[in-house]
């Protein structure tokens, strides 16, 4: 398995990755990197199994890091604080460890990167799970690619299937729901009810509703007279998958 570590503080970079080499020598760290700007002209070109990343870098929060190159690897963040802990499970992140490092900890999250195997094998995972990154719409007598992190929520409306962007467009797809649930990132997309699948960065708000459901708002919002409910068979899961 294959590994950069974004880190803008050598010690603490040498540390990482010496931990590694006792918990996890089979993970190759293939570069450290120590700033934004560094990340992004590196992740433009070549790609890692997973990412450890600090929040905080000399040119900014890595965070923005995924306003400026598509991140597809499991993201495992390193922070002196848990304040950022609710975002950075916006941002790939499938765990967080905090400094100074704690190699029990550290083991932990490995192996919430191990359960994401789809064989849930030992380390090295030959291969994490590929989801689909783009999906090719047309717009009239035209075709754009729209990339996953541009996606807010799929919606079964009838025998269609609705692509909507963070930005507000929609985009009829030629797949069934079902279909695009098995390609997408369940860490990132969650089926709440038969019509909608919905990505944790489209949740704008939750509030309680009717026989112990819940009601997400979402960005953008649905069109009128439609609302995103989870289903009461799905709540425990749903509950779940945001705790995650």
């Amino acid at each position: 398995m294959n590994a950069i570590i974004i880190e803008d503080e050598y010690l603490a970079a040498a540390e990482l990755e010496r931990l590694l080499g006792e918990v996890a020598p089979e993970i190759t760290i293939l570069t450290k990197l120590d700033s934004v700007s560094e990340s992004v002209k590196w992740l433009k070109k070549n790609k890692a199994d997973v990412i450890f990343m600090d929040i905080h870098l000399g040119d900014g929060q890595s965070f923005d890091i995924f306003e400026q190159v598509e991140v597809t690897a499991p993201v495992i963040f390193i922070t002196a604080y848990d304040e950022y802990a609710l975002k950075a499970f916006k941002y790939q992140g499938i765990d967080y460890i905090l400094k100074p490092f704690d190699k029990e900890e550290l083991q932990q999250a490995l192996n919430k990167l191990e359960s994401l195997s789809p064989t849930n094998t030992p380390f090295p995972v030959a291969s994490l799970t590929v989801y689909q990154e783009r999906f090719l719409v047309t717009v009239g007598t035209k075709m754009k690619s729209v990339t996953v992190g541009d996606v807010a929520y799929f919606m079964a409306d009838g025998k269609y299937l609705v692509l909507f962007t963070r930005d507000g467009q929609n985009y009829i797809l030629d797949q069934t729901i079902s279909g695009i649930e098995t390609k997408l990132n369940p860490a990132q997309f969650f089926k709440i009810n038969r019509k909608f699948i919905i990505s944790y960065n489209s949740i704008k708000e939750m509030v309680k509703y009717s026989n112990s459901r819940i009601k997400i708002v979402l960005i953008p919002v649905p069109p009128a007279g439609i609302e995103a409910i989870v289903s009461s068979e799905r709540i425990q899961e749903f509950k779940q998958w945001l705790n995650q």
